[in-house]
């Protein structure tokens, strides 16, 4: 098993470019699904979950390939093979396989797909992704580990997400654009990835408004055709290198990246002490003497996401006094806390809230990730600690961070990948 190995600390600093987002490539794989036409998607992160979904298409009757062009990718789907799935073996890691099952209920009237896995990070029922198909009319049956839709003809309705769901307001919109009808989704999800979404299917012929806003309305079209999309940058990313920037001394710019993307980060940046600086598209971000403690609530966009607090906890290991992290969103996702302890750091956890108290000196050691953004906390400990620190399971990394230790080490890091054998 793969493993990185990083000799610190070091001071990270230069100008890397923003890959496509993760989040917001997948869902635009799955609604290839919905044309039988080419769609050209531009800035395709090159990360195993992206590979997994084009194994996923391939399996669906598509073609995924490269045409040639910087992180672009040629998707043909043609037409849905009858009685489509998505069955256990390619979705078991991958929560977002669960995407195809709006495209393919609105092309066939029927799917099929396994319950997905994923980041052992908490309970992520995919209970409003089936409430939400129910209001466009469908029945859902739930047996042996598989959900299985089915709707004639999908109809449009009013439905209110009962919570908060990126990919439960994705899967709904996808089958509502080819529904009879207009759809609105209320309570739905504003993140840039929903945004994005809604931009491709709109170029695809969906009649799609409120992207962005909680109140989505999709009046349904008969067919959806080809077009060529460019992925939204990586906000996730973007903020990961940000914040290695800050907590090693350093001094990181993103380029290609929207500065209104990562305003709940840059506003928390500033609040612990550190320069900002933006631009129309990049976001530099230095350490600017001591850094101050800091309270985080995660909790969906616009504020703070989820996905950078175990990166801004390992941030806040650096801090003059005492920090509070408070997750909102997932109700296990401080499985790192025990691994940065191991580094040095002093967290305590009670419930859903994290005390981080600093200025703890890291020290290298051996450690295990346990989800994608635990992996890049530990690894932003890694370069700040002194001596050695090894983390094991980098698998998780590779699912959503393109080129990690290449962009690492163009920023002055010591870090190298290790095979399983090597230490």
């Amino acid at each position: 098993m793969e493993k990185f190995k990083i000799e610190g600390p070091v001071r990270l600093a230069g100008t890397i470019r923003a890959s496509g987002a993760k989040n917001a490539a997948l869902p635009s794989l799955a609604a290839t699904l919905l044309t039988d036409e080419p769609v050209r998607l531009l800035r395709l992160p090159d990360v195993r979950d992206i590979r997994t979904m084009c194994r996923l298409l391939e399996h669906l009757g598509s073609g995924c390939h490269a045409d040639g062009g910087e992180g672009t990718v040629l998707q043909r789907t043609g037409e849905l093979p009858s009685g489509a799935d998505a069955p256990y073996e390619l979705v078991k890691t991958m929560r977002a396989s669960i995407l195809v099952l709006g495209p393919i209920l609105a092309r066939r009237g029927q799917a099929t797909v396994s319950l997905p896995g994923g980041c052992a990070i908490g309970n992520r029922p995919i209970e409003e992704h089936l409430k939400g198909m129910e209001a466009l009319g469908a029945k859902i049956t739930l047996e042996g580990g598989y959900v299985t839709v089915e709707a004639a003809k999908l109809r449009g309705a009013k439905y209110r997400f009962g919570m908060v769901s990126v990919t439960g307001t994705e899967n709904v919109m996808m089958a509502a654009a080819l529904a009879r009808g207009t759809t609105v989704l209320e309570n739905a999800a504003r993140e840039a990835e929903i945004t994005d979404l809604a931009a491709m299917l709109n170029k695809m012929g969906a009649r799609i408004s409120g992207a962005g806003t909680s109140t989505l309305e999709i009046e349904g079209v008969e067919t959806l055709h080809g077009a060529t999309h460019e992925i939204v940058a990586d906000r996730i990313e973007a903020g990961t290198y940000l914040v290695g920037g800050v907590m090693t001394g350093g001094d990181v710019t993103v380029e290609g990246v929207a500065p209104e993307a990562l305003a709940p980060l840059v506003e928390k940046l500033e609040e612990a002490g550190a320069g900002v600086e933006t631009s129309a598209a990049s976001v530099r971000a230095w350490a600017d003497g001591k850094l101050k403690p800091a309270l985080v609530e995660t909790a969906p966009h616009p504020g703070f996401p989820t996905d950078l607090q175990a990166q801004f906890m390992a941030l806040m290991t650096q801090a003059e006094g005492v920090s509070t992290v408070r997750e909102f969103v997932f109700e296990n996702r401080f499985q790192h806390v025990s691994e940065l302890n191991r580094l040095g750091a002093d967290i305590r956890v009670r419930n859903r809230t994290a005390k981080i108290r600093g200025r703890s000196k890291l020290s290298g050691a051996r450690v295990m990730a346990t989800d994608l953004r635990a992996s890049a906390s530990l690894v932003l400990a890694g370069c700040a600690a002194h001596g050695t620190t090894l983390v094991d399971r980098i698998y998780h990394l590779d699912r959503g961070y393109e080129a990690m230790e290449s962009k690492l080490q163009s920023l002055g890091a010591r870090v190298e990948r290790l095979d399983g054998d090597e230490d």
